[in-house]
């Protein structure tokens, strides 16, 4: 059961990567489609990034639930907690650096995204382990984060607000041209 465990996470983590490093260009490939704007960075955005990071867990827990779910009947709740700390990685330790450096180092910056991966399916994993038996109001909280993130990466999309997670540092605007 462990050595399964670790093969889901580890497909995971690599599914999300590349899924991740795709739907960063889809935006644009699809020629500014909203459709791919809702679920695609549109920008360069924190945000957006955080999205990146998201639409590929979020898919992968879907499968993942169909899969494993009775045998790991407290994964939503799992899921949502490690997603939690995946995706406030990447604020923390983009501005953290940037706030030391001045500036932003692009390399750096994918690092960040895989770090914050590999660190949701790290945390993942473990907490799968431990095996604790999650109470149903657990399962439902998980699932609703789950889709509660879900809604706001989709809303912030077309109405982001105007603060500096959502500005694009390249053009200094917020969210789509469907959103201006």
């Amino acid at each position: 059961m462990r050595r399964r465990l670790f093969f889901w996470e580890l497909a995971g983590f690599l599914f999300t990567g590349a899924l991740g490093t795709v739907l960063h260009f889809v935006y644009e490939w699809s020629g500014k489609s909203p459709a791919a704007a809702a679920f695609s960075a549109v920008n360069e955005s924190t945000w957006e990034h955080m999205k990146l990071l998201f639409v590929p867990v979020f898919l992968f827990s879907v499968v993942q639930v169909c899969v494993l779910g009775r045998n790991y009947p407290h994964l939503l709740w799992v899921r949502a907690l490690s997603t939690l700390v995946g995706l406030s990685l990447i604020p923390v330790l983009f501005y953290t650096y940037t706030g030391i450096l001045g500036f932003h180092i692009t390399w750096v910056d994918i690092a960040i995204f895989f770090l914050a991966d590999g660190g949701l399916f790290l945390l993942d994993g473990w907490l799968l382990r431990r095996g604790r038996q999650g109470a149903l109001w657990q399962q439902v909280a998980g699932l609703a984060v789950l889709w509660g993130l879900a809604f706001c990466f989709v809303w912030c999309t077309f109405r982001p607000p105007q603060i500096a997670l959502w500005q694009d540092p390249v053009t200094g605007q917020y969210g789509t041209v469907l959103a201006r």
